[in-house]
């Protein structure tokens, strides 16, 4: 979701609105939750499958999205307040 704001270009009337901002930023704070769970609960080191590398890799990516939909909200309600 938050993945769509940068790929419009951040132009104003395309691409992400303030629910889809939103969602990304539930969905990244979702996503980073449950790899810290994982990463809390896993016993195997790297290597043993124990999917220890792609609870870090989901950390990563959550951050991102999180970033990424904050980044789309701001420029949402900015947008919004200059019309």
């Amino acid at each position: 979701m938050g993945w769509l704001w940068p790929a419009s270009g951040g132009r104003i009337g395309t691409g992400i609105g303030r629910a889809e901002a939103i969602v990304a930023l539930v969905l990244g704070l979702i996503g980073m939750i449950l790899s810290v769970v994982h990463l809390g609960t896993s016993t195997g080191g790297f290597g043993t499958g124990s999917g220890r590398a792609g609870a870090i890799v989901a950390l990563v990516l959550g951050l991102i999205g999180m970033n990424l939909g904050g980044l789309a909200l701001a420029r949402s309600r900015r947008s919004r307040s200059t019309d």
